[in-house]
């Protein structure tokens, strides 16, 4: 009998995520580290800030996490899906008042 692949296993890891406003701006990239538990919390860390409140979820054929970090400021929001081997995602800053849409490879 094969072994049961890990819950997560396919987000779980190191990311570099994308990060500029337009495609035609010079590159402009942050690590970020998922680590998924089994019970499905993820913890790790995205643009030097430790990930709390972090969950991940699969369903319609999707793997997705949604996560908050901080700035020290205020919150941020984070959700992104694994689509075609990279993360697809957005990050929401309400005390900055924008919403960044980015993409993240391995």
């Amino acid at each position: 009998q094969a072994a049961e692949t890990p819950r997560g296993a396919d987000v779980d890891g190191q990311w570099t995520v994308d990060l500029r406003v337009n495609d035609g701006d010079e590159p402009y990239t942050q690590p970020m580290v998922l680590n998924i538990a089994a019970d499905g919390v993820v913890t790790g860390e995205f643009y030097n800030s430790a990930i709390s409140s972090g969950r991940y979820g699969r369903n319609r054929g999707r793997s997705c996490v949604e996560f908050v970090t901080s700035d020290g400021m205020g919150d941020y929001q984070h959700a992104a899906c694994l689509i075609d081997g990279r993360m697809v995602g957005q990050s929401w800053a309400e005390h900055r008042r924008f919403v960044l849409p980015w993409v993240a490879s391995r």
